[in-house]
């Protein structure tokens, strides 16, 4: 008798484990004013701004501008850890290090609070996210520890809220981190292969927001705003793209993309992509609060960069080239680097 219960206990135990597996896959639910579409192609442009610059001669990448300043050294970071990795160096160090304090400065003046979190974590770190299981082939697992470099830090710091007895009048809470992000990038080989547009180490500072359900639409306007301040402070053209139904994540309900225009190759890049994951990711670590009516109710979270910082030292490289091949430095930049052009 004792056998047979143990039998079926260990068979409710896989059939469990078995489920929750598969529960963990599915993605959230988009909103009902997400735009209709199949990829990006569908997408939906919200607006512009502002006018791009017009240049009297053939701009240069930001790999040529990189190398002809002595800023970037490419074929170092490939001696040191292999491909999809670069090495900055001079005022090339200094202008990154430069838009990071700038970056987290602008964001405390926005109201988030500054927070430094590990760049490693546990595993159920990254499944109360929603990165694991679907972003699992783009992790880097330390080997023979229960630990991963993070991807984002919106993965430990959305987690680290978990641990706060949350009330209505407490919330939003809003938090800013900067972190080393890293990714390995599975299936985009043979696409950015050049410079520092997809490496598998990049540097981010990111937003991320706790609030109630009825406030989640204006904090998603919000962190946009917070993430555009920065673009429209360095005066780069940019515009907001709205994801359509089948180019939104796993994780999101809803995504605005940030894009910022490279002249070199004559078209916008992503910058940053703002997300309300709604409840996603409150189901997932039970990230509840008490409201003013002494119920419990799962909270809304919603993260968005601002912004990458490579992506953002690429665009001022290209779009503050002079035709000698120097660098003018956005003037909001100036106190922090000591130099006004490279």
């Amino acid at each position: 008798m004792n056998n047979k219960i143990k039998e079926i206990e260990n068979n409710w135990n896989k059939a469990e484990q078995e489920k929750r597996k598969g529960l963990l896959r599915i993605p959230n639910i988009l909103l009902d004013d997400v735009p209709e579409g199949k990829d990006e192609s569908e997408s939906k442009l919200i607006r512009e701004f502002p006018p791009k610059k017009k240049f009297s001669f053939e701009p240069l990448s930001h790999y040529d501008i990189g190398l002809k300043n002595d800023i970037l050294d490419f074929d170092g970071g490939v001696d040191l850890s292999g491909s999809r990795f670069v090495l900055l160096k001079g005022k090339g160090s200094i202008l990154h290090r430069a838009l990071l304090t700038f970056m987290l400065n602008i964001q405390n003046e926005n109201g988030f609070q500054e927070i430094y979190p590990p760049f490693l974590v546990k595993r159920e770190i990254l499944e109360g996210t929603g990165q694991i299981p679907d972003k699992e082939e783009d992790l880097y697992k330390i080997e023979g520890e229960d630990l991963y470099l993070i991807p984002t830090a919106e993965v430990p710091l959305v987690n680290w809220v978990k641990g706060m007895k949350l009330i209505e009048d407490d919330l939003p809470i809003r938090l800013t981190g900067y972190s080393s992000c890293f990714r390995k990038e599975a299936g985009s080989y043979g696409k950015d292969i050049r410079g520092l547009i997809r490496v598998h180490q990049f540097d981010k500072v990111e937003l991320v927001s706790v609030t109630t359900p009825e406030k989640s639409e204006e904090e998603f306007e919000f962190l946009l705003e917070s993430a555009e301040k920065i673009l429209k402070l360095l005066k780069l053209p940019y515009r907001v793209i709205e994801l359509c139904a089948g180019d939104t994540g796993f994780t999101a309900a809803k995504t605005y993309d940030l894009e910022v225009w490279l002249p070199s190759q004559n078209t916008y890049r992503e910058v940053s992509s703002i997300s309300n994951c709604t409840d996603f990711q409150a189901r997932r670590v039970n990230l509840k609060f008490k409201t003013n009516n002494k119920e419990k109710k799962l909270v809304h979270t919603l993260n968005g960069s601002a912004l990458a910082i490579g992506r953002t030292l690429v665009a001022i490289l290209e779009n503050y080239q002079n035709s000698d091949g120097t660098i003018d430095i956005p003037k909001v930049l100036q106190p922090f680097t000591g130099f006004k052009t490279t």
